[in-house]
């Protein structure tokens, strides 16, 4: 395992924490055993080999030696630069994103979850296939309905390619039917949605669990949980009998530096977080990195759309992890919103469950609101708020259903008037 740390680069993160995570990704690939790993300093990126020419024969010599077959790469590698380095090495290398595709690939379950990660590595494969084939040159003849004679090889493959891509792009359109379907036939039903989201290994999974009394698969290893799970919550009341139902939904991990095909591909499981009237924000508070880690979440929340106003419970997990020096600190930085568990043994899980139940106290219900045109300002403010169910457009203005509580319904009459 190489990670390569350009010197001049800025970066929010040690390059030794890095290829920890790098070595901890591997492990969840049983089937690979490290041999070693290393951070990898080189003062400028070599276009054809990454690493200059000494490095090159340098780590070839210990290749060779070690019996290594595969080489893992913890960043981008350009196609010239992974064939040259294959045939300088004699190996099979993978770089950071063919790795995380190749565990996606392994751990997908549902139907969606296997046609996103087959989408994501087909778009990876194109981008790849453009680039590497340009020195090969390969000609084929063929009868005219093939693609002509003399169509190059990338154009084939380019097109097989493309033709697979429309055929899981439309198995996918239709399991995301099927999904808001599901997502419609929920928003009429009264129960909230709490989303949990956070960086991958922070334990969401295991607080699940905890909360809701499932069983996810949950391990101390990166991206244990890939497809999206839901169960319903009885949370506690005041007077300590039953109280409110909540839907809760657990979410695939994210990571630093994630694919953008990724990204893309997972998209409409991710949007169980857009629906979401809670999000919680669960973070490893043992972590040397917790506060990058916590950049990362919050910077793919915002390419995933999510709301600001959509309120955010930052849940400081694995607190039986970190020492009372280390709890008195986290004591003084704590804040309104943060809340410090412990998901493995429940300490702290109660009052969570207590400040989530206070969150949605208050009983909402449904109206139908009649807007002029001229009150463009006061629809942008129902949209804003996320309480908007379902708008038609009238030759006078607009008609607008929305689902509110009595606060929301008292603010309204305050910006509408």
């Amino acid at each position: 395992m190489l990670h390569p740390a350009l010197k001049s680069a800025p970066t929010r993160r040690l390059p030794e924490h890095g290829l920890a995570e790098a070595v901890a990704l591997t492990s969840a690939l049983p089937e690979l055993e490290v041999r070693g790993a290393e951070v990898v300093r080189i003062a400028r990126v070599q276009p054809g080999t990454l690493f200059g020419s000494g490095k090159v024969a340098e780590l070839k010599a210990r290749f060779a030696a070690d019996g290594v077959e595969l080489v893992l790469v913890d960043g981008p590698v350009s196609p010239v630069q992974q064939r040259n380095l294959e045939k300088a090495w004699s190996v099979k290398l993978l770089d950071r994103t063919s790795l995380i595709l190749e565990i996606f690939a392994d751990r997908a379950r549902t139907r969606e979850g296997v046609l996103q990660v087959e989408l994501a590595a087909l778009s990876y494969q194109r981008t790849r296939l453009v680039r590497a084939w340009t020195h090969l040159e390969r000609q084929r003849g063929g009868f005219g309905f093939v693609g002509g004679p003399g169509e190059t090889q990338i154009e084939a493959d380019r097109r097989a390619i493309d033709d697979q891509v429309i055929r899981l792009k439309r198995q996918l359109d239709r399991v995301v039917k099927t999904r808001e379907l599901h997502r419609a036939a929920r928003r009429k039903v009264p129960f909230p949605l709490v989303a949990l989201v956070g960086y991958t290994n922070a334990g969401k999974s295991t607080l699940f669990n905890r909360m809701t009394g499932a069983e996810v698969l949950a391990k101390d290893m990166l991206f244990a949980t890939l497809d999206p799970t839901m169960r319903g919550i009885v949370l506690p009341a005041e007077n300590g009998g039953a109280g409110r139902k909540i839907i809760a939904s657990d979410t695939v991990g994210f990571i630093s530096d994630l694919p953008p095909q990724l990204v893309a591909a997972f998209r409409a499981t991710l949007e169980e977080v857009l629906e979401a009237d809670l999000i919680l924000h669960v973070r490893d508070i043992s972590h040397p990195e917790t506060a990058e880690q916590a950049q990362d979440v919050a910077d793919i929340l915002g390419s995933l759309g999510v709301k600001p106003s959509v309120p955010q419970f930052e849940i400081w997990n694995k607190l039986d992890l970190v020492d009372a020096a280390q709890r008195a600190i986290l004591e003084m930085h704590a804040r309104p919103g943060v809340f410090p568990v412990s998901a493995l043994t429940g300490e702290g899980v109660p009052a969570l469950l207590a400040a989530i139940a206070q969150a949605f106290d208050e009983v909402k219900h449904s109206v139908t609101l009649s807007l002029p045109f001229s009150h463009g300002r006061g629809r942008a403010w129902l949209h804003t708020e996320g309480i908007v169910t379902a708008e038609r457009e009238t030759g006078e203005g607009w008609e607008i259903d929305v689902t509110w509580t009595e606060r929301q319904a008292t603010r309204w009459t305050s910006v509408n008037h």
